[in-house]
């Protein structure tokens, strides 16, 4: 069992036609996450709290329709979160968020994961906002302390980070805590540190994600591994990181030696490529990436 826990949201996408018309989607990067790892075959459940209105239940018929474990989504009567992304001419995504008062803020701490869980993966906006940021910072350190590998993806969300100093000086009392460390060029940047020192904080391994130019690996056993991007016709990348969060962790869950990078980044490319080729965060199934 892999466990992704954070925010499940509504994306208001732009569409072409009519002109200034939102089309609502399914999203958040953990949702994303976890139902990318539902199509791609692994056994998966779902860690957040979700509201009882309309977009809720959609929110959750998508994740059933890809076999995500619900036991653990809550359930609230406040509103869900609602993200604007604005496309720029490459298809990358920038946000707007409201999130007053919505219900996956109000995320509390389970008492426990279920039997055979091997792997957890938080991040993005869920780190972000109190108070269910705090609950899921807890649920990262007992976790971690129980042995399981932890992959954490910040995906940065400027427009949600009141103080930005506070943020980073959070980041890095997370990092003993992180197995796997996955985050952007533009997160990197953001954050303002360098990927030797975070791996001496202590994850095993950086994977950062760099648009056209691929992905990478830094290893705390001194490995380095790059891989390209596959070349695609781009509708936009909404979905791509997350994708990219969950074939790694797919990969990593299920190996029973030394992990095989070259691979697992190639994997992951492969996965992220075909989400960057459909409107919205709509991520591949086993099938269409084959061996």
């Amino acid at each position: 069992m892999i466990v992704v826990g954070g925010e499940a949201l509504i994306d208001l996408v732009p569409v072409a036609q009519p002109p200034g018309a939102l089309l609502p989607r399914p999203g958040g990067g953990p949702y994303n996450t976890a139902l990318a790892l539902g199509r791609l075959g692994a056994r998966v459940a779902f860690c957040s709290r979700v509201s009882t209105d309309g977009f809720g239940e959609a929110l959750l018929a998508g994740l059933r329709a890809a076999g995500v474990d619900l036991s653990l989504v809550q359930r609230g009567p406040e509103p869900t979160t609602l993200a604007v992304p604005s496309l720029g001419p490459d298809g990358s995504a920038v946000y707007g968020f409201y999130v007053e008062g919505t219900a996956d803020r109000l995320f509390t701490l389970p008492p426990a994961l279920p039997a055979g869980t091997r792997a957890l993966a938080l991040g993005t906006c869920s780190l972000a906002l109190e108070p269910g940021a705090g609950a899921y910072e807890a649920l990262l350190r007992r976790e971690s302390r129980r042995g399981l590998l932890t992959l954490l993806d910040p995906n940065i969300r400027p427009a949600l980070i009141p103080d930005a100093k506070a943020y980073r000086s959070r980041f890095l009392g997370w990092l003993p805590y992180v197995s796997v460390l996955k985050l952007s060029e533009e997160d990197a940047r953001w954050l303002g540190g360098r990927v030797d020192d975070w791996l001496a904080a202590g994850p095993d391994a950086v994977v950062l994600t760099r648009g056209a130019a691929g992905l990478t690996v830094r290893t705390r056993d001194g490995q380095e591994h790059r891989v390209p991007a596959r070349a695609v016709e781009v509708a936009d990348t909404i979905g791509a990181g997350d994708t990219v969060n969950a074939a790694l962790l797919h990969r990593l869950a299920a190996a029973a030696g030394p992990v095989d990078w070259p691979a697992a980044l190639a994997y992951a490319a492969h996965a992220a490529a075909l989400t960057c080729t459909r409107a919205g965060a709509e991520p591949p199934y086993a099938a269409e990436i084959g061996a």
